[in-house]
């Protein structure tokens, strides 16, 4: 199951308490349908927990079946159909709808005066024509309906709802989306969807982690590449005083640091500035290198 069906599927296990929100919760529903119109009302839904919410919702809602829908043993994509004219009537009019002058679809506030209408249309918008991609690939969730007045005038809903979802169209759909965890998470705990909102986190924690080790360990080589190099330096100028002039020519100090590096040739500046004997900076045994690399003329060098 994808994690799109496991969050329908959390959603659809609220229980339909009271009609008010039965009947937002549907009103979200018609206004992400497949077909909502004064000749036909068609669902479509692959979700097989939706499948088995929608006509206890409509029930609740409107005391009224669907003229057509599939056996609850049924699979894959099933339709809900209703089609006979006085039901449709019905139904447009609990949202202030007239079936005989109706012309294009616009979210009635007056249905929505609640929080919890509120919560209950939007989680009907996502259950009829919402998705949401698994956490663990990206972060992604989007509300698509083919009618554009309604996506405006929800996109002004959750904006009230505290929500700040981004706009834009798909063919002939429009489309509201979020891109951020947080913001995802937070919008299905609204909606009663815990479990999805928590595992969305725990995947946002999870990357950040991953990403954090994996900078770290980039840091740790690139960091462990400078000092081999710098090493490496230190021991070619080394031999280049040791072949054309002794390591005696150097003075004491300097002879100090080569040799300490000559035993320890992998070691960092910190690690031989506390085997040194006497003991002495990290810094200062930088400047002692530095004079031994400056013994060494710049052609030799490169």
């Amino acid at each position: 199951m994808s994690f799109s069906s496991q969050t329908k599927a959390e959603l659809c296990s609220a229980k339909i308490e009271k009609k008010c929100c039965a009947v937002a919760e549907c009103y979200g529903v018609l206004m992400y349908c497949n077909t909502y119109s004064p000749a036909e009302i068609r669902i479509i839904t692959a979700s097989d927990a939706f499948a088995l919410r929608l006509p206890k919702l409509f029930r609740k809602a409107f005391s009224l079946s669907f003229d057509v829908q599939p056996s609850e043993s049924a699979a894959g994509k099933r339709s809900f159909i209703i089609k006979e004219r006085s039901k449709i009537a019905q139904i447009m009019d609990a949202f202030g709808a007239d079936i005989e002058n109706h012309i294009s679809h616009h979210v009635n506030f007056g249905v929505l005066e609640e929080d919890c209408c509120r919560s209950a249309f939007v989680r009907g918008a996502f259950l009829s024509g919402g998705s949401v991609t698994d956490p663990e690939k990206r972060y992604h969730m989007e509300l698509a309906t083919p009618h554009h007045s309604v996506s405006r005038e929800v996109y002004s809903l959750l904006l009230d709802m505290g929500f700040s979802p981004k706009e834009t169209k798909r063919a002939s759909n429009a489309l509201l989306y979020f891109k951020q965890a947080d913001a995802i998470a937070d919008f299905f705990t609204s909606l009663g969807a815990c479990t999805a909102a928590m595992n969305i986190m725990t995947a946002k924690v999870e990357k950040e982690m991953r990403n954090t080790i994996t900078r770290q360990i980039n840091c740790d080589s690139a960091n462990a590449d400078k000092t081999v190099m710098a090493a490496q330096a230190q021991l070619d100028a080394i031999r280049y005083i040791a072949r054309e002039f002794g390591l005696d020519a150097l003075p004491e100090p300097l002879k100090d640091a080569a040799l300490l590096r000559i035993t320890n040739p992998e070691a960092s500046l910190a690690d031989l500035a506390q085997l040194s004997y006497p003991p002495v900076s990290k810094s200062c045994l930088n400047h002692r290198f530095k004079k031994i690399m400056s013994f060494v003329p710049q052609d030799s060098q490169e």
